[in-house]
């Protein structure tokens, strides 16, 4: 893989990793369109969750922090440090669900990644999500008092969207919005969720990270870097959306994007 393919597929990566349109699915999309070099295994794409987690530590780094603080006090009278405890709860529930679905079908769904087809067909099924999830009332119930169905119900969508072309923000904000959670609420509870997601992937992969050599590092590296600053611009941009039911746009792009490349593939 070359430096200029690194930096494609990264900005690729930032700009649709917290969009509702599915990162995975376009990088094995442009893989196959631009003929650009597959990594052979998910270790790149890694790297590129790498740098959008970055991101998302960088955005809500204020709120993260204080959540750390609220784990190790303890005060009965102060509500906020209870609901950040809460929120880190239903946090774990749903990390725990989205581990069941891995654990169960996480294989089958990673061969998907080798087969753009079925990858392009999953793109209309995340339209369909988004476009359903933007017509639903404003709920009312704050996300640090889901309860741990609701939380449980938001993981097990997260670990539907293991597979290509099934957008992980889309599937998680969506599950939040048909849950009743409040739309920027929904968005929060989706980019912390991320966090745990993307630190468990590169554990997997941590024997493939020490096993790379310099240059393909230093390459990796470049696209981490463009997956950073592209996915951080993207972040305020996506909450603005979300409060003001805006997602159906992105819908049509999936369509868009999946009935164009379903032509192209079977052409």
């Amino acid at each position: 893989m070359s430096y200029l393919q690194s930096i494609i597929l990264g900005i690729i990566q930032g700009l649709t990793e917290f969009l509702p349109v599915s990162s995975s699915g376009h990088l094995v999309l442009a893989q196959e369109f631009l003929q650009l070099q597959s990594s052979q295994n998910i270790t790149f794409e890694v790297f590129l969750h790498l740098g959008t987690l970055f991101a998302v530590l960088l955005y809500y780094r204020k709120m993260l922090w204080e959540m750390t603080l609220s784990m190790f006090t303890f005060k009965d009278k102060d509500s906020k440090h209870r609901s950040n405890r809460m929120l880190v709860f239903y946090l774990i529930i749903a990390t725990l669900a989205t581990g069941v679905i891995y654990l169960a079908l996480g294989d089958f769904f990673e061969s998907i990644f080798q087969q753009p087809l079925i990858v392009a067909f999953m793109l209309l099924i995340t339209g369909g999500l988004v476009f359903a999830s933007d017509y639903m009332k404003e709920g009312k119930v704050s996300s640090n008092a889901m309860g741990w169905m609701r939380a449980a119900f938001i993981g097990l969508m997260q670990g539907i969207a293991i597979i290509p072309g099934i957008s992980r923000s889309g599937s998680t904000i969506s599950a939040s919005l048909f849950a009743g959670i409040k739309r920027e609420d929904a968005a929060s509870f989706s980019f912390l969720l991320s966090i745990i997601a993307i630190l468990a992937a590169n554990i997997k992969e941590f024997k493939a990270l020490q096993a790379m050599n310099t240059q393909m590092f230093l390459v990796y590296l470049v696209g981490m870097l463009c997956a950073f600053v592209s996915g951080y611009l993207v972040i305020s941009l996506m909450i603005t959306l979300i409060k003001k039911s805006k997602l159906k746009y992105f819908a049509y792009y999936c369509w868009a994007a999946g009935l164009l490349s379903i032509v192209l593939l079977m052409s």
